[in-house]
């Protein structure tokens, strides 16, 4: 199957955290899975998406709700994994573009809560890592996070950092800006 080369879809995902070890029988699942196609002609974000998961083996702890402002309750109301990444398939054709997140985190748990749900894995193989690729652009000596990368690019962080759509839409004008400076 061939790649489409119209869009990147950036992805990022919150899930369930603890201060420390996890209790007993619970283990980090997807939350929320935030979603910012970028058009990669024009390098413009095309819209933000929110999908909220349903956790199966855990609860959301109040330090997960203090980083991502996300109850209980809220992910109460999600779909299931399988449900959202059948929205990834289908709405966004997920698994025929290229997709990005801001490092390795969400492409691993993505790959490992996938297969210990028996969840057809939404994405294809072609991955951005825009955290890598951002500081191999800029000639850094280490890698930095979302919000320093956007200060070097002098851009403002918009919404709520660790909120899943809000992250994507942050992470996609990192990449928006490497893909045109690539152009010039």
């Amino acid at each position: 199957m061939a790649i489409r080369l119209d869009q990147i879809i950036v992805v990022d995902i919150e899930a369930t955290c603890w201060e420390k070890e996890p209790p007993p029988h619970q283990e980090r699942e997807i939350i929320e899975i935030g979603i910012c196609p970028l058009d990669i002609t024009s390098g413009e974000l095309l819209e933000k998406e929110s999908i909220l998961v349903k956790p199966k083996q855990s609860q959301v702890s109040a330090f997960c709700t203090q980083l991502t402002t996300l109850t209980q309750a809220q992910v109460n109301q999600g779909v299931s994994l399988g449900q959202a990444c059948s929205i990834l398939r289908n709405k966004y054709i997920s698994h025929q573009r290229i997709w990005a997140s801001y490092g390795e985190f969400d492409k691993r748990q993505f790959e490992v809560e996938c297969e210990k749900k028996g969840v057809r894995y939404p994405f294809s193989n072609r991955h951005i890592n825009v955290k890598t690729l951002f500081s191999v652009m800029y000639a850094l000596e280490k890698e930095v996070g979302m919000a320093a990368a956007l200060e070097r690019l002098n851009l403002p962080l918009e919404g709520t950092h660790h909120r899943g759509h809000d992250d994507a839409w942050n992470i996609a004008k990192i990449l928006s800006q490497l893909i045109s400076h690539q152009r010039k």
